[in-house]
């Protein structure tokens, strides 16, 4: 049997869900075996954050636009059968330390991205390491990001870096706007590799980095990692797995 702890977001369409649902069995997010998330990726990104250490698997209905990890709205009555017989993958965030310009230093994951952006008008200078090697000594661009593969059709897609499959064992390392090196297009990264970014003009090129939807600025140094030890959960209903959708958005770029 399903025991659902239900979350709803704010927007007018998980609120009507939300009325839909009042006569469903709902359970305390201890009690429930399946935590259902009903809203849009970004909304679902921050309530993996915020209850993976409760080992419980997560269904999306999606209530927002894109909804790349959510499943269709669809009919009452068929909830509790599709999440019965739904898929289940699991994805493993990115762990990052970030230490600021004052040497305060910040632990977070991310499930999709850590982006590194510039914020002033001028470009950031950024040096990277993988593994203790020099990959790029200087990287003058608006920034770069790290994507784990759940994450590669995001904002990874749209700066042109590469769809990652889930079994791909990569991480992409992709420039924005780079400047210098002119054809730099970034790096795919073992997914046992330990990235190291350095700000190499903290005080003249302030930088903020950005992890999924949380944002640190004044960045002097970052260091990310793929954290295994954590096992997020994603529920797909039958015919629409995260696989499926990644494949989908390959062929839409081939």
């Amino acid at each position: 049997m399903n025991k659902c702890h239900f979350i709803f977001d704010k927007n007018k369409k998980s609120q009507l869900l939300k009325k839909r649902l009042k006569n469903i069995n709902k359970y305390s997010i201890k009690k429930c075996n399946t935590i259902v998330v009903a809203g849009g990726d970004g909304f679902m990104l921050r309530n993996l954050k915020k209850f993976y250490n409760f080992q419980k698997p997560f269904y999306g209905i999606n209530c927002g636009s894109v909804g790349f990890l959510m499943n269709k709205n669809q009919k009452i009555y068929l909830l509790s059968k599709k999440i019965a017989k739904a898929n289940k993958f699991t994805i493993n965030p990115i762990e990052v330390k970030i230490t600021n310009s004052k040497k305060k230093i910040f632990k977070m994951i991310a499930i999709n991205e850590i982006s590194l952006l510039r914020q002033s008008k001028q470009t950031a200078n950024l040096q990277i390491k993988v593994n203790q090697k020099s990959l790029v000594k200087e990287l003058v661009s608006d920034g770069v990001l790290v994507s784990t593969p759940a994450g590669s059709t995001a904002y990874n897609l749209s700066v042109n870096g590469p769809i990652l499959s889930l079994d791909s064992r990569k991480i992409a390392l992709t420039p924005i706007s780079p400047f210098r090196p002119r054809r730099w297009k970034g790096k795919l990264i073992s997914d046992r590799s330990k990235i190291i970014i350095n700000n190499l003009q903290n005080k003249k090129r302030p930088i903020s980095a950005v992890a999924d939807n949380n944002e640190i600025r004044n960045i002097k140094k970052i260091e990310v990692k793929v954290n295994k030890k954590i096992k997020i959960n994603l529920l797909f209903n039958k015919g629409s797995s995260l696989i499926k959708k990644i494949k989908e958005e390959q062929k839409k770029i081939n």
